[in-house]
């Protein structure tokens, strides 16, 4: 079994903002492959999903981004897996709108709810893709801008980019990391 951790901050306000394409890949992701029904435990919103006859769960921590890694490790520690069988889908305000970048490890890069995982987890090494939102616009606070909605222009782009995520993390989870990278990096 595959874990998709999807990061974003829960509740309708947050809806369309910068900080929210984990969210929205988990959901183009349950659109494609889901198979089972939304529930709630792990302190999460989660569905089953399947990719090339892997079973996957997909999570969106309701915890609020920057405490994200409380149901990663609960999920991790209740299905006994290991960190290289989760990915963290996350939004990245130091790539340009629409960038992607897939890794099997290395750090949070400042995204606070990665930072949170892997201080939970435990470990560097875990898978992330981050989608990026960038750049954060002179004089603007980098919170204050993830928490944004994006614009007119960019919604059309961002859009490509969660169906292209939603691509890569199907093709870690078939081919695993390495192609994933080559793939989509």
């Amino acid at each position: 079994m595959k874990v998709v951790v999807g990061l974003g901050n829960p509740g309708r306000k947050y809806e369309g903002t910068r900080h929210n394409v984990g969210f929205e890949v988990a959901a183009e992701l349950a659109r494609r492959h889901g198979v089972g029904p939304l529930r709630v435990n792990f302190e999460a919103q989660l569905t089953e999903a399947a990719i090339g006859g892997e079973k996957i769960l997909l999570v969106c921590p309701q915890t609020f981004m920057n405490l994200s890694g409380g149901p990663a490790v609960q999920i991790r520690d209740f299905y006994k897996l290991e960190n290289d069988d989760l990915l963290v889908v996350c939004d990245d305000f130091n790539l340009p709108v629409g960038k992607l970048r897939i890794r099997g490890q290395g750090s949070s890069g400042g995204q606070k709810g990665l930072a949170d995982v892997v201080r939970r987890l435990g470990s560097e090494l875990t898978p992330r893709l981050r989608i990026g939102v960038g750049p954060v616009p002179a004089g603007w606070n980098g919170a204050d801008f993830v928490l944004g909605k994006f614009s007119k222009s960019e919604r059309p782009e961002i859009d490509i980019s969660i169906a292209t995520a939603a691509d890569a993390v199907a093709e870690w989870v078939k081919n695993g990391m390495a192609t994933a990278m080559n793939r989509f990096n």
